[in-house]
């Protein structure tokens, strides 16, 4: 591979330029390939010279789900997305913490394999190895094509099933395809959220830790609390955000200040 295709995509405010600027640096420091990034947006303003910006994948659906996650988990599987039809590509979300070297991920794929990190929710029962997180997944252009005519045929059943776990909804879709989904390797991906935060009785007294993994790549900032919320010691600064703690839930619900963040986030 001369050229390593990343993927990144940004609608609304949740995050903004800068987060898109640093995951382009982070991932640029951690290989020693050639890396064409692109970042398909609606709001382009900001981005660094060096990013590629291509609009938003379209879903032709009715206009409650035009921007829901359906729009990366479905729209990203464009036959032809952004003119990268037969390319392979690597998503990472833009609640990613890169703080290894990217080499050997960029190198992994085989063939034409959809690759995903194995959610660390759904490690046990009958979930077990049937849902990806799709902080970091990697796949040919044109091999998931099948996802996005899927949900825009049957948006309402999709939703009435999945809600907003558009993540289930893609591993399912590839299973029920390929018959199994090829996971990253376990160590390479960690969860800030499972992995780094000290248990709830010891959170006003320990900060969040780097865990100690062979290899490890990226910590996934996935659902409550995000990069920038942690690096400031804040569960969650939305005060009308469900997850906002109030009453007892103040009592596990916190971070302190994760210092460390800054050597990678930058």
């Amino acid at each position: 591979m001369s050229v390593i295709n990343v993927i990144c995509i940004k609608w609304g405010n949740v995050y903004n330029a800068d987060d898109v600027n640093k995951l382009f640096r982070a991932i640029k420091r951690n290989t020693s390939f050639d890396i064409a990034f692109y970042c398909f947006s609606e709001i382009t303003e900001g981005l660094e010279d060096g990013i590629i910006i291509k609009a938003l994948p379209t879903l032709q659906v009715s206009e409650k789900y035009q921007k829901t996650g359906y729009l990366k988990e479905a729209g990203l599987c464009d036959n032809n997305l952004g003119g990268l039809n037969g390319k392979r590509v690597f998503f990472f979300d833009l609640d990613s913490l890169i703080v290894g070297n990217l080499d050997d991920l960029f190198s992994y794929p085989q063939g034409d394999n959809f690759y995903i990190i194995n959610d660390w929710r759904n490690r046990k029962g009958k979930k077990k190895n049937k849902v990806g997180q799709a902080s970091c997944y990697s796949f040919l252009v044109g091999t998931l094509g099948f996802i996005k005519n899927f949900f825009e045929e049957y948006p309402d059943e999709v939703w009435q099933k999945y809600r907003t776990a558009s993540q289930e909804f893609l591993s399912a879709k590839v299973i029920e395809k390929y018959g199994y989904l090829h996971f990253w390797p376990d160590d390479w991906f960690k969860s800030f959220r499972f992995h780094c935060m000290p248990h709830p009785l010891f959170r006003y007294f320990f900060a969040p830790t780097i865990p100690k993994a062979k290899g490890l790549k990226m910590i996934a900032f996935h659902g409550v609390t995000g990069i920038s919320q942690a690096l400031k010691g804040v569960w969650c600064d939305d005060k009308s955000h469900k997850k906002y703690p109030k009453g007892l839930s103040k009592l596990y619900k916190h971070v302190r200040k994760t210092k460390w963040i800054e050597n990678y986030w930058r």
